[in-house]
């Protein structure tokens, strides 16, 4: 049983819904705008995005398996990203040769798949999927010696790219593909900030040269808000290619991230960076489904 829940918690099972959501919210806007959608190649996406995104994750943990043995903290961000409250591997729950044989696992299977979208489709997302597990393992290891975030503004490109590899399943590298990246890129630098916010003990802890710790507690607010100033104006652009419904759902979004923003100003913390970090998860779960929702009708 204790395995188990070492399992849930690499694999972060809890929030095993977000991540084909996320994925498929660009397959459907590609198969919308390209007029290609099955069903069974939206099943297919599912899949891409629920084995890749795991196989991300329980490479972040792999990497730093010896740095999170430092962790000073475990009540507060452990807890919210793993349901049983533990990092697995330091706690002897998973063998570090298990995770990295779940790794391989994930990565190929979801090759497998992938290989089974028409060409060129299936060309440009295994190189995005790959590209994504390569700017993981930098994001992970650079950030541990840098003066400056080059880990996270160039390692969260995978973030960034993981809808567009959905979009790639059956559109092309076009303007809406570069739309969608240019909206999620600065969500993706936002979002990082705060959660470094929220984790900013254990990274100490750790020597994790983190925004919080390259910059000081303002310093990740003003990232943050900087970001989400970025964010916002590239939500101008990108409505130009939504139906109205997902439009809504963009417009909703930014008022939950404009509401995080103004409480993180106000409560500059690790306790205010916890409290936001969910209506950042929310305002990804509407901007992604009400894109699924609006392309499905």
């Amino acid at each position: 049983m204790a395995t188990l829940r070492g399992y849930a918690d690499l694999l972060r099972l809890h929030f095993f819904f977000a991540w084909p959501l996320l994925f498929c919210s660009g397959y459907l806007l590609a198969a919308a705008t390209y007029g290609t959608f099955s069903l069974a190649d939206l099943i297919r996406a599912a899949i891409i995005g629920f084995l890749g995104f795991e196989g991300g994750i329980v490479l972040n943990d792999y990497i730093d398996r010896e740095y999170d043995k430092k962790d000073t903290e475990f009540g507060r961000l452990t807890r919210y990203w793993r349901i049983f409250g533990t990092r697995p591997i330091p706690a002897g729950l998973v063998s570090p040769r298990s995770a990295l044989l779940l790794f391989l696992i994930l990565a190929v299977s979801t090759l497998i798949v992938i290989a089974t979208l028409p060409f060129p489709h299936s060309l440009y997302v295994a190189l995005i999927m790959l590209c994504g597990y390569g700017t993981e393992a930098f994001y992970q290891v650079r950030k541990r010696t840098q003066s400056v975030p080059i880990a996270q503004l160039v390692g969260r490109t995978d973030f960034a790219l993981f809808p567009v590899a959905g979009y790639l399943c059956t559109g092309f590298p076009d303007t809406t593909a570069l739309c969608y990246f240019l909206f999620f890129y600065p969500f993706a630098m936002a979002h990082l900030g705060v959660n470094d916010l929220a984790d900013v003990e254990n990274d100490r802890a750790r020597g994790m040269q983190t925004i919080p710790i390259l910059y000081g507690m303002s310093g990740t607010v003003w990232w943050i808000v900087g970001f989400l100033l970025v964010h916002m104006a590239a939500a101008f652009l990108f409505i130009t290619r939504l139906d109205p419904i997902a439009t809504i759902g963009v417009a909703l979004g930014l008022a939950l991230l404009a509401f995080a923003a103004v409480h993180l100003a106000r409560q500059p913390t690790p306790e205010g960076g916890m409290k936001v970090l969910p209506l950042f998860h929310l305002a990804m779960l509407i901007y992604a489904g009400s894109i699924v929702i609006g392309s499905l009708l």
